[in-house]
């Protein structure tokens, strides 16, 4: 009667083995239902692009308004630059980290860690930004110390 069993189990591994179907390229259907895969172009603006500091400084304002009931706005910007770009390779989605320094309605000076991504935008349709002014995380989304809107 083992003997029964122990053939039927080796006959089950052998089947198990042999009659696994194998991995296989995508089909024309597949590689054709717009499952191309990303086409980055890795254009987005550069750090001191004035399109996208106003945008980061129009979004912050609502951003206080709508959520904290504040007033506080950014008033300017200084030493903005570059601290990164495609820093994981160019098949990721490309985003460049700039830093810099933000001037405040409230007279105070903070620093400011932001990016600029491609297809970032309203339903991917532009470039888009991230932002974090240090100590102004109020909902912790970049803590500790906006740390985590860098590199």
């Amino acid at each position: 009667m083992s003997l029964v069993v122990a053939s039927a189990v080796a006959g089950l591994a052998l089947l198990a083995l042999g009659g696994a179907p194998g991995a296989h390229a995508a089909s024309l259907l597949e590689k054709n239902f717009w499952l191309s895969g990303p086409n980055y172009s890795g254009v987005v603006p550069a750090c001191e692009d004035q399109q996208a500091l106003d945008l980061i400084a129009t979004r912050f304002a609502e951003t206080e308004r709508m959520y904290w009931a504040s007033a506080l706005s950014i008033t300017g910007f200084e030493r903005v630059h570059e601290i990164a770009f495609r820093p994981w390779g160019p098949e990721y989605q490309p985003r460049r980290y700039c830093k810099g320094t933000v001037f405040t309605n409230d007279a105070r000076k903070r620093a400011i860690y932001y990016s600029i991504i491609e297809d970032g935008g309203f339903i991917g349709a532009s470039w888009g930004v991230e932002w974090c002014v240090v100590g102004l995380d109020r909902s912790y989304a970049y803590a500790p110390s906006c740390k985590m809107a860098g590199p």
